[in-house]
């Protein structure tokens, strides 16, 4: 009897304990690609996994073990799954995976070292981050760049689901999915180029919509303008005493001309009235 009450108390110990196991709260913080920004505030231990990855589930435990630490060391501990967060991923372009970055008041750093505990806590406390080189404002996750990238990663990932609505719940085969996919590009192609069209010839309006330009609008010096009109007032003069002299020779070559006519009229007369 009191060995059976002895098994039943220790039966509900070990029932309470696994209950408070379970119900425990992980220290690590769960990031999306909403909450992001919060990463430019404060100091972060964050690290990019993905649950078939083999070298991050051996990390698990250690990140688990380092986390409860964060709050002694001040500083925030958080992962990332990239295949459930690909705007994170191509915010950070992560190639490999595990990756771990480190966070400080908008700077980032890449975490190079050995992934235990006492590595991860040491860096932290003294303060090991600021031997390595911050990330380049340009390759930012804040950065114009970054934030394109980040934007093309959820749009790959919203035509896979796309593609699997297509294929699973609607019934479409693959190749039907890829056709749609096409055409939706190519439509999407001719509206953005006609957009762009449109914008640069608003922005650069071509040749012929230009006024004409003078090149002796622009205002000249005193003694260029003087030199210029000196100069069209000989040319005028000029042409002014070509014109006399071609009226001049045409009235002589008229006074020529008439004489010559009226001799030649009685000797054609004549002419013709021996020939009679």
């Amino acid at each position: 009897m009191a060995a059976g009450g002895r098994l039943c108390a220790l039966l509900c110990l070990a029932l309470v304990a696994g209950g408070a196991a379970l119900g425990k709260r992980s220290p690590v913080k769960v990031l999306s690609d909403g909450m992001w920004r919060e990463l430019l505030q404060g100091e972060w231990m964050v690290e990019f996994y993905a649950p078939w990855c083999p070298a991050c589930q051996n990390l698990q435990p250690e990140w688990e073990k380092f986390a409860e630490w964060g709050e002694d060391l001040e500083v925030n501990i958080a992962k990332v799954d990239v295949t459930e967060q690909p705007g994170l991923s191509g915010r950070f372009v992560i190639t490999a995976l595990p990756t771990i970055y480190h966070c400080k008041d908008g700077e980032f750093r890449r975490y190079q070292g050995a992934r235990t505990k006492t590595d991860f806590i040491n860096f932290i406390s003294d303060q090991e981050w600021k031997s390595i080189e911050p990330v380049s404002s340009w390759f930012g996750p804040s950065s114009f760049l970054m934030s394109s990238m980040s934007a093309l990663f959820q749009l790959s990932m919203w035509i896979r689901h796309c593609h699997g609505y297509l294929t699973e719940n609607v019934g479409i085969p693959v190749w039907g999915s890829y056709a749609v996919f096409a055409l939706a590009t190519l439509f999407s192609g001719l509206i953005l180029g006609l957009i762009m069209v449109f914008l640069a010839d608003c922005i650069c309006p071509s040749k012929r919509h230009r006024p004409p330009q003078y090149p002796h609008s622009r205002k000249l010096a005193p003694e260029s303008a003087q030199l210029l009109k000196k100069l069209d007032e000989e040319q005028e003069a000029d042409e002014e005493d070509i014109s006399d002299d071609e009226t001049e020779g045409k009235e002589v070559s008229d006074r020529n001309s008439s004489p010559s006519a009226v001799r030649q009229r009685p000797v054609n007369t004549a002419a013709t009235v021996e020939k009679s």
